[in-house]
């Protein structure tokens, strides 16, 4: 195995759980966050040879899988899931707090894509507003107002969960 396979591998063990996660909360599928997470390291390891600064790869794999989401969502390929059983299965939260986490996760499905990115980014992630408009290759504007309406969005469909 050659530095180059050992650098990414290590890499690839340390960093695709918490892409995985991510990836989740962008697609609300485990099984499309599994693509989505593969996609994004394949293209990572296609790029490993060029990229200098292997310390500051968490931003770059974010970007790639937040632009892969995106790229897809614009294609019309991925479609619309919402949020099963086996997502219950692979959540480990408190018992008193499944069914609030479930209506959550499947209200953040809902949201249209590129919200849901800035609120996966800026909430879930804890990236500032620069990181993520430079993740989202966007203005620092347009990231506010995507989570100003991202969050309204957000708090419309778990009201109308609260009326059923």
């Amino acid at each position: 195995m050659s530095d180059r396979d050992a650098e990414f591998e290590a890499y690839f063990a340390a960093r695709s759980d918490a892409m995985r996660g991510t990836a989740y909360l962008l697609c609300g599928d485990w099984h499309r966050a599994e693509d989505l997470v593969q996609q994004t390291f394949t293209k990572i390891y296609l790029a490993w040879p060029r990229i200098q600064r292997h310390g500051a790869m968490d931003g770059y794999t974010r970007q790639t899988l937040i632009r892969t989401f995106l790229s897809e969502r614009r294609r019309g390929w991925f479609r619309h899931e919402s949020v099963g059983s086996e997502q219950a299965d692979r959540a480990v939260p408190s018992p008193d707090h499944a069914d609030e986490r479930l209506l959550l996760l499947e209200a953040l499905v809902k949201v249209p894509p590129r919200q849901r990115a800035v609120l996966v980014l800026r909430y879930w992630e804890d990236q500032s507003v620069e990181q993520t408009a430079a993740l989202l290759d966007c203005s620092a504007g347009t990231v506010k107002s995507q989570a100003a309406r991202g969050l309204a969005t957000l708090r419309g469909l778990l009201e109308q969960e609260k009326v059923r």
